[in-house]
Order: structure tokens, then sequence, then C-alpha cells
């Protein structure tokens, strides 16, 4: 009795692990993404409203999938700026239309 026991603890102990592998924990976790809009046309692919001398700003686009947290990659002249989504809203019509608040941060050179 104690070695079906004993067989039923590792039979639950190999799966368990087994599970853990097959399903990392960093895998359930939704990754942000990085939004390329620096070779896009201002005014007719977006605009982007500067707010304190440009650390913030309002950005209206086009494009589904944007999400807080999420990172946008402008350019102005030749220079580029990364931002942060801190708040997104969707318009009902057209439904991949949306206004951001945007944050800027420094450019993710291992991302970008």
């Amino acid at each position: 009795m104690s070695l079906i026991g004993t067989g039923m603890n590792l039979s639950f102990s190999f799966l368990s692990k087994f599970a853990l592998v097959g399903f990392p924990t960093s895998g359930l976790k939704q990754k942000n993404k990085i939004h390329d809009y620096s070779q896009l046309v201002y005014g007719s692919d977006y605009v982007f409203e500067r707010i304190n001398e440009g650390m913030i700003g309002y950005m209206t686009g086009v494009g589904k999938g944007i999400k807080p947290c999420d990172r946008i990659i402008l350019r102005e002249g030749c220079e580029s700026y990364q931002y942060q989504v801190e708040e997104v809203d969707y318009y009902s019509d057209p439904s991949d239309m949306w206004i951001a608040l945007l944050k800027q941060v420094p450019i993710d050179t291992i991302s970008a």
C-alpha cells in the first residue's frame, strides 16, 4: 500500500513539473508591442498634439491592437522618439481609429 501511495506521488509530481515546462508563466503574460509610425505621414496617417514640451501628447491614428503600455515610435525631422501608451480609446466608426495619451520614454534599443 505504501508503494502505491509513493507511485501516485511520483506521478503527480512528474505531471506537475511537466505542466510547468509545457506552459511557462512568462508565456502567460501579454507582451507589450512596439508600433512604428515613423514612416507614416503626419496629418494623413496620424496626428500628434504635443503637450509639456513633447514629453506627453495626444495622438489620433489608425490601426488595430494599440493597448496601454504599448510603445509607439514617431519621427520628427530626422529624430525618432518613443512614447508609451498611457490610455487609449477607440472610435466606434471607423472601429480601427483611436486616440491615445502618450508619454515619452527613452528609445528601447533592444526592441527597436
